[in-house]
């Protein structure tokens, strides 16, 4: 069993999707070990994408991710890391194949959603970074 990380971003708070996000991923066989529901600060959510600080669009993702409130959660499950990448979809909605998270409910680019670790590392460091 292999446990990851996702953030139901706040335009998926906004739109009340958490219900409808944590219960697609139960009906493909994971698991919700844990779960908050926050507001970062501008400090945490810096800081959680610090590797992003030198990209153009860091300042718009460090300001988009404290606009409101998020829900990180931790899901286990078999090969969990790429299976809940597969159904989150591509980062680009209008590339994300259809029955995606972001298929189905982001705007664009930008808002799109939801985050999902992207390697095992990412998923350690970003499970410790909310779960301690």
């Amino acid at each position: 069993m292999q446990k990851t990380l996702s953030i139901i971003k706040p335009d998926g708070v906004q739109k009340k999707l958490i219900g409808t996000i944590l219960n697609r991923f139960e009906k493909n066989g994971f698991k919700i070990v844990n779960l908050k529901y926050l507001s970062l600060t501008n400090d945490q959510a810096g800081e959680f994408y610090n590797m992003h600080k030198e990209m153009s669009f860091y300042a718009d993702l460090v300001k988009f991710m404290t606009s409101g409130p998020c829900v990180p959660f931790v899901i286990e499950g078999e090969n969990a890391i790429l299976r809940v990448r597969e159904l989150m979809g591509a980062t680009n909605p209008s590339e994300a194949d259809k029955g995606t998270i972001r298929a189905d409910f982001a705007e664009s680019i930008d808002k799109n959603i939801i985050h999902g670790s992207d390697s095992q590392e990412s998923a350690e460091r970003e499970i410790l970074f909310f779960f301690g």
